[in-house]
């Protein structure tokens, strides 16, 4: 692992924001990261504008109707483009400022709350999770039964999958909850098993997650990879609320996205968010369509550390360019080198059963530690996560850069595609 050193040129704007209203997002904006011209950064204006292309092509091919790609280098901004329309009706164009849904990208925020947690000695995450929420001590495991009965034929709802339970070999700890280890909701077993105990209308992280101890993991705790998309993450929140006696939105606001001025932030769309928010698209086999039900991760009472965030480019590079800065910004220090370190090292390998070659997974994110062999155009370290609805970052602590794709239609290739992009900007 690439040791993560702190930011060698601080910006020089000054200031710590105060979140001292209700409500999720707050009132004015906190300093931003100072702009460069490429060059004075080591990346090559010319080269930068692939980026652009790219974008353009993708919005020709009519995948997507526009975003934003933002790249800072040694801490200032060198890129920050819009384009194309937040939506293809209006057409009205794509602004800088324009909001997004981040999906799971919320998720590295979670990992991080749980982190702060872990530092001021409140948690380790070797603890088990029964600890804070008891009842995750009575999980089970599912193991598969033998499908009975006449194969299905085309057209059928495809049957309940069969299982029964047996006990875990141990608990479901915190640290298998931050790197998808857990098997908690991570298959079908699981799944079938977390739907008989679904979410109501109303609930709160309290209310729900506990519901989940009663449910079946998909494997042995630690035995593979297996991508939690939801329920992992929800119930790290909880353990946030819990340990530090605050609701998980309260906490986010005050101890994190307030200190590092990140006002633009919600767990839904604000009267001031709202208006500059980008229609939601899916990619169908006859274009892009409007997404149905594009809030379904929204929420004013249940704050899911999954998904649940809405935010700008620009808001959340001041979460990333504190992760390249070893847990700083602008002279608010949210965690210490070390954790961020620890935070990005390899904890689970990619020789574990689901991991890519390549490609391992630290605390709430993934980490390229061998990008050459994963076919990665990264640096070996570089760690990141991408959301749902097509958004992508990561931090390379090897070349000093975060990058940050917004758009809201998922489309996969898109992801190396800009990593690409970005990285043959690289001159020094």
């Amino acid at each position: 692992m690439t040791h993560i050193n702190p930011f060698r040129t601080k910006a020089a704007l000054i200031g710590v924001f105060a979140a001292a209203v209700a409500g999720l997002s707050l009132t004015a904006a906190g300093p931003s990261l100072p702009t460069a011209k490429p060059e004075e950064v080591g990346l090559s204006s010319q080269r930068l504008t692939r980026i652009g292309d790219m974008m353009q092509r993708h919005i020709a091919a009519g995948e997507i109707a526009g975003g934003v790609t933002l790249v800072a280098r040694r801490g200032r901004i060198a890129h920050f483009e819009a384009h194309g329309t937040m939506d293809l009706e209006t057409k009205r164009p794509m602004q800088k400022d324009s909001v997004f849904r981040i999906a799971s990208m919320t998720k590295v925020v979670t990992g991080v709350a749980t982190l702060m947690m872990l530092e001021e000695g409140k948690l380790r995450i070797t603890d088990p999770v029964s600890k804070f929420i008891p009842e995750f001590g009575n999980l089970t495991v599912a193991v598969a039964q033998p499908r009975q009965g006449p194969p299905q034929t085309n057209g059928e709802e495809p049957a309940a999958p069969s299982f029964y339970r047996v006990p875990t070999e141990r608990e479901v700890t915190v640290r298998d909850l931050l790197t998808h280890t857990s098997g908690l909701a991570s298959g079908p077993m699981s799944n079938s098993s977390v739907r008989e105990v679904a979410r109501q209308p109303g609930d709160t992280l309290a209310d729900y997650i506990p519901r989940l101890g009663r449910t079946a993991l998909e494997f042995q705790p630690g035995s593979r990879w297996a991508y939690s998309p939801q329920a992992g993450f929800d119930a790290l929140g909880r353990i946030v609320e819990v340990v530090s006696g605050m609701p998980f939105d309260q906490f986010l606001r005050q101890r994190l996205f307030g200190p590092l001025g990140m006002t633009d932030v919600s767990f839904y769309a604000t009267e001031a968010l709202e208006p500059r928010l980008v229609t939601a698209y899916q990619l169908t086999p006859n274009g892009i369509r409007t997404n149905p039900n594009p809030n379904s991760m929204s929420s004013r009472v249940y704050f899911m550390g999954s998904g649940g965030l809405v935010t700008t480019a620009e808001e959340y590079l001041k979460f990333g360019q504190m992760l390249l800065n070893g847990g700083e910004l602008n002279g608010a220090r949210i965690l210490s080198p070390r954790t961020v370190e620890q935070m990005a090292s390899v904890h689970v390998s990619d020789t574990l059963p689901g991991r890519p070659v390549g490609e391992g997974y630290g605390l709430s994110v993934r980490v390229l530690n061998h990008a050459v062999a994963n076919g990665s155009r990264l640096s070996d370290g570089a760690f990141g996560w991408s959301g749902a609805y097509g958004t992508h970052f990561w931090v390379d602590p090897k070349e000093e850069i975060v990058a940050i794709l917004m758009i809201q239609t998922p489309v996969r290739e898109m992801r190396p595609e800009f990593e690409n992009a970005v990285m043959q900007a690289v001159i020094d």
